[in-house]
């Protein structure tokens, strides 16, 4: 390891209310401030306000410029559902070749 990395420590992972993302996101859209200027304001990355921005704006165009909340919460259920069909398909599959066997 560098001696950077050792003298660095990560900062703990923060959890901010909606309604502190919605003032935050609020303050580039509405007011049009610059991202780094409001991430710097309230102690943040300007990552994650960016991310925060982008949800924003698709939620509000209704769709035209990303997946909205609604539409990721969707897709994130039907990709669950997914997974869990398709094992219980495997597990169908490897019982009827096991009773196929077990007929023989």
């Amino acid at each position: 390891m560098s001696a950077m990395a050792d003298t660095r420590s990560r900062r703990a992972r923060r959890q901010f209310t909606d309604e502190f993302k919605q003032q935050a996101v609020r303050l580039v859209l509405d007011e049009e401030k610059s991202v780094s200027a409001v991430a710097r304001e309230l102690d943040l990355t300007a990552s994650a306000l960016t991310q925060w921005v982008r949800q924003a704006r698709a939620d509000r165009t209704k769709g035209r410029t990303g997946l909205t909340t609604a539409e990721r919460e969707e897709l994130a259920r039907l990709r669950k559902e997914n997974r869990i069909l398709q094992e219980e398909r495997d597990i169908l599959k490897k019982a009827t070749a096991f009773f196929a066997k077990q007929s023989r």
